[in-house]
């Protein structure tokens, strides 16, 4: 029986032009799927410059945690360490993308974006801001330290 893991990407959804459909705010349509491939699919259909910052972000987060887990679960991709269990998601809006720390409440800093649930913390990433590198990674790393939200 095949992993989970070893899924062939899914297809996103089209526009009658072929492109995939952009949501509210300008988040992409991807179907659900675990592995590295609907990440990839998710990362591709992100509007303008949203997309070479999910790339990024992506970049990171691998270099951060080996054997980082990968999926898109609510058109987010989400990444986590074990099965089921996710320490980070993001989600495109239309003039920002949103890093989600599920357990953000707990990171040192603690990110500055509040959230009306107790852990979580937010980072959002506005396409003149500068990406403090070094701050994320360092975040990345501790939120994967912690346990994951199961979703």
């Amino acid at each position: 029986m095949p992993s989970k893991t070893s899924k062939a990407a899914p297809k996103p959804k089209a526009s009658e032009g072929g492109q995939p459909v952009l949501l509210s705010g300008g988040n992409p349509q991807i179907a659900k799927g675990y592995g590295d491939a609907p990440v990839q699919a998710y990362i591709a259909a992100m509007p303008g410059w949203k997309s070479g910052l999910g790339a990024r972000l992506d970049a990171l987060i691998t270099s951060a945690v080996p054997g980082v887990r990968k999926a898109v679960k609510w058109n987010s991709p989400l990444y986590g360490v074990e099965e089921g269990h996710w320490f980070l998601g993001v989600h495109v809006f239309a003039k920002y993308v949103k890093v989600a720390f599920f357990r953000g409440a707990s990171l040192d800093p603690v990110p500055r974006g509040p959230s009306k649930q107790k852990e979580v913390r937010y980072l959002n990433i506005h396409e003149d801001d500068e990406l403090d590198e070094a701050q994320f990674t360092a975040w990345v790393k501790q939120a994967a330290a912690l346990p994951g939200e199961k979703m």
